[in-house]
């Protein structure tokens, strides 16, 4: 069977062999392909994939282009496609004819849409005509994370605009709006497939709550390559370190262990954040200065507030080696955002078999086990979002602000304060994450649905 893959970027494996730069998006993926090729002969897939492409990939005048790699002894087929992903929240028309150009090339015995944050989900879903031969997993769901995009955090900062937010229109509130827009396109995306994965109770309520007539299939995630094997030793990792995999917009929630990292730092005075990621804070040189944003300022607010300058350390972008060696050397993993789904940042924590603490938001529970795996606190919850059906609405978002910053901080120091149920919790967690991303199970699970839904369609 011919598989097309429609992906968010370029995957490494892709982009080395094309001698291009990689991304360290979604390098999940590439693991995932490598175990489809290997054993082509067994399932009798021939895979192709599409994504959008860097501009250096196209012969002037063209906006599809096709190459041909060689991976695990195979050949794999590669589509770029333009798009502009700096501005998701447009929808251009252009991608329909793009992605039909790619359809008639490769003529697909089913299409597969891994997310469905960007347009060119859409558009593939608009212009493949075999919707019963369509398949989307889903990532993220803009839609919801628009409700919890502010996270708690003040009014008078929602409202700020810097210079930065005021030259690229991109205030809070305005990214926020690009959330909801993505959110529309996303949702006629799942009302148009016939065929949904995912992988938590949370990304199921929503899609049958969009198209309940779509078939739903449960496939968790394959990791990266680099966090199989690898095991966390208390005895390598530098004392009450804790590790969060990004912090560069609000649903990530940095602001909720700022808030929290007093009261740590009270109990705990060598207490150190080492946050990855695109750091948002810089602020030496002019150009930081002009180039610093709303989020990034109240981020400075809080640090230089709470005298915490030494104690938060921004690592910058990370690949999947130096993410590895820096969950290794930490004390405890934090997920502290406002919603995930099931983030492969705590799944890759997990699997490495080191302490972890979360925010119980989203499709987290799903994945991760309070009191077994290592402890969940109650984090954000909205009014506006189903899933979240039990709210207070009396509590306003900056008290609410305080109190989840309370319980996150309670318990990174109750986690810290008992090795012996710390190591159970290890142990736990990375049985757990063996079975949910394990890469035999996940690639047996897939090609079990992608032949259900072919069989299906047949019927």
């Amino acid at each position: 069977m011919k598989i097309l893959w429609l992906c968010n970027v370029m995957m490494p494996m892709i982009a080395e062999q094309l001698n291009m730069e990689a991304t360290n998006k979604e390098g999940w993926l590439s693991g995932l392909a490598d175990v489809v090729l290997k054993k082509r002969y067994e399932n009798g897939i021939e895979l192709a994939v599409a994504f959008p492409a860097p501009e250096e990939m196209f012969p002037a005048g063209h906006d599809v282009c096709m190459r041909t790699i060689t991976v695990q002894g195979g050949k794999m087929t590669c589509y770029g496609f333009r798009e502009n992903v700096t501005r998701p929240e447009v929808y251009d028309e252009g991608l329909e004819e793009r992605l039909r150009k790619i359809i008639d090339s490769c003529r697909p015995d089913l299409v597969h849409c891994f997310g469905t944050e960007y347009p060119h989900t859409l558009a593939m879903c608009r212009v493949f005509p075999r919707k019963s031969r369509l398949l989307i997993s889903i990532q993220g769901l803009c839609a919801v994370y628009a409700n919890a995009y502010f996270a708690d955090m003040p009014q008078k900062v929602i409202r700020s605009v810097t210079f930065r937010d005021y030259l690229k229109k991109d205030s809070i509130i305005e990214q926020q709006k690009k959330f909801e827009q993505r959110g529309k396109m996303e949702v006629e995306a799942v009302k148009l497939a016939k065929n949904i994965s995912g992988r938590t109770e949370w990304d199921r309520h929503y899609t049958r709550e969009w198209n309940p007539d779509a078939s739903y299939f449960k496939m968790n995630e394959t990791l990266r390559q680099d966090f199989y094997g690898a095991s966390w030793d208390p005895k390598g990792c530098i004392p009450h370190s804790i590790f969060l995999s990004q912090g560069d917009y609000p649903v990530k929630g940095l602001h909720y262990m700022l808030k929290a990292l007093p009261a740590i730092v009270a109990r705990y005075p060598d207490a150190r954040v080492y946050v990855a990621g695109n750091s948002v804070v810089k602020f030496k040189t002019l150009k930081q200065k002009l180039k610093i944003s709303a989020y990034g300022r109240y981020l400075r607010k809080l640090i230089r507030e709470n005298d915490l300058t030494d104690r938060v350390v921004f690592l910058g972008k990370l690949d999947s080696a130096r993410m590895k060696e820096q969950y290794l050397k930490s004390h405890l993993f934090v997920c502290c955002s406002s919603i995930e789904n099931s983030p492969n940042s705590l799944g890759e924590a997990m699997l490495l078999g080191m302490p972890c603490v979360s925010a119980d938001v989203g499709g987290i529970p799903s994945m991760f086990t309070d009191g077994e795996d290592g402890i969940l606190y109650e984090g954000f919850r909205s009014p506006m979002n189903s899933y979240d059906n039990v709210c207070n609405l009396k509590v306003n978002s900056e008290e609410q602000l305080e109190n989840i910053s309370k319980r996150l901080a309670n318990s990174v120091i109750s986690i810290w304060k008992d090795n012996e149920k710390l190591e159970q919790y290890c142990k736990n967690a990375r049985i757990h994450a063996e079975k949910n991303h394990s890469r035999e199970r996940n690639y047996a699970k897939m090609t079990e649905i992608y032949t259900k839904i072919i069989m299906q369609s047949e019927e």
